[in-house]
């Protein structure tokens, strides 16, 4: 596959010589799959350029996926080391922000996500924040900000849109921030050790969470709209221009549109009584509310010339026969 300038052409069938980092630790960490223990700087300093990178204008192509309809994105093409080619069973694309993944637990390589970070903020992220910002350090400065900031755009906007670019001019450290969240992934696999235009080794790593608190408000209203969008979009569009035409009309909801309301609400004038009197207190089982509302009836019912006590006749009592009544039993013996 092809690569820029300083990396080489990987075909199918080649092999790619790895290389191991020196040890800097004392311990080697399994879950990470690393030494650790030892100096966090060291460690980067002794980070590996990576061999080879992803072209997209040349390396894009036709894969298994295309007809199989897997939607995942192939990780060592991201790399620019996939030697597979066509016969690969991911896409050799980037991601499209607009097709949702089936789980939202994976990323768009297939790799699933932790409830939390890493404590390097490296791997694969985790599916508790949808975080589209990329830490970028290491960067070798030759100018000044804006110039900086040029070749960042420049070398990150081929992964996907770009929202916004920061940098921190004399601290070597750029923060980039993606429209879609794929495009942060894809692009933190693709720009790993690799250099923008000084021969550099980038740490990218995934970003915490910006404290200014009018991106805060900002995020959580993007997050919003993309809800809204979402249930909107599985919701039968007759319902919506329904409930739309009630809101319209409703005189509650501030719109003067419609002088007279669709719906009307006939009220009865309360007795004068009920209105000077101070509300009873609850007697027994029966509230207050429930006693009020007994009341009110009772004078509509005799507005309407219904009498609020029906009579019921009462049925006499059966006489009680004297004695008691043996005479009623009797045996089909003799004595």
């Amino acid at each position: 596959m092809s690569t820029d300038e300083t990396t080489t052409a990987v075909k199918a069938g080649d092999r790619i010589e790895r290389k191991e980092t020196p040890q800097t630790g004392k311990e080697y960490n399994i879950w990470y799959n690393k030494w650790a223990g030892g100096d966090r700087e060291d460690n980067y300093s002794n980070k590996v350029k990576s061999q080879t990178r992803c072209n997209i204008k040349k390396d894009s192509g036709l894969t298994r996926a295309n007809t199989t309809g897997i939607r995942y994105c192939c990780l060592f093409f991201a790399r620019g080391c996939c030697p597979y080619g066509w016969e690969c069973d991911y896409l050799h694309t980037l991601p499209d922000p607009d097709n949702a993944l089936p789980d939202s637990s994976k990323d768009c390589f297939a790799r699933d996500k932790f409830s939390d970070y890493r404590d390097d903020m490296g791997g694969v992220g985790s599916f508790n924040r949808q975080n589209r910002t990329l830490y970028v350090g290491r960067i070798k400065e030759t100018g000044p900000g804006p110039e900086t900031e040029d070749i960042v755009t420049r070398h990150f906007k081929e992964w996907g849109e770009i929202e916004r670019i920061r940098v921190l001019q004399y601290r070597s450290v750029a923060f980039v921030t993606y429209v879609s969240e794929f495009g942060a992934q894809f692009a933190k696999e693709a720009m790993a050790c690799q250099s923008l235009d000084n021969d550099e080794i980038l740490n990218v790593r995934w970003a915490t969470e910006d404290p200014n608190p009018v991106q805060k408000v900002a995020e959580k209203r993007r997050l919003e709209e993309i809800g809204q969008e979402a249930i909107k979009a599985r919701m039968d569009p007759r319902i919506v221009d329904a409930m739309r035409a009630v809101l319209a009309e409703d005189p509650e909801s501030g719109d003067t549109g419609d002088p007279e309301p669709k719906r009307r609400r006939i009220e009865l004038p309360l007795p004068q009584e009920a209105t000077s009197k101070p509300p009873p207190q609850p007697l027994g089982l029966l509230s207050a509310d429930t006693i009020e509302g007994l009341k009110y009836f009772a004078e509509i019912r005799k507005r309407n010339g219904v009498s609020a006590v029906i009579n019921r006749k009462a049925m006499p009592p059966k006489p009680l026969t004297s004695g008691l009544g043996v005479a009623d039993y009797g045996s089909d013996e003799e004595d």
